[in-house]
């Protein structure tokens, strides 16, 4: 039963770490796209960037998306793949 319990503690643990590894950008700072690259992407998706900065490893551009509202936009810095969008009303 010991057993059992610490491999489910241990299961828990890992799949707690993968969570919060998927929210952050762990990319060497020789591999990041320009900030020029991120202004460029937020302009080709009709975005108006009020900020750039670096939040947890990622590119975050705060703005307004084209219909005017807040948003606040994850970045991976090497891909410039879009993690997420969050909407602010």
């Amino acid at each position: 039963m010991k057993k059992t319990l610490t491999m489910l503690a241990f299961l828990l643990a890992l799949q707690t770490g993968a969570a919060q590894a998927e929210e952050d950008c762990f990319v060497p700072m020789a591999n990041w796209q320009p900030r020029e690259a991120v202004a460029r992407l937020a302009a080709e998706q009709g975005w108006s960037v009020r900020r750039i900065k670096i939040d947890d490893g990622c590119y975050q551009i705060d703005g307004r998306d084209a219909s005017g509202r807040r948003i606040e936009v994850t970045v991976q810095p090497a891909t410039l793949q879009v993690i997420e969008i969050e909407y602010e009303d």
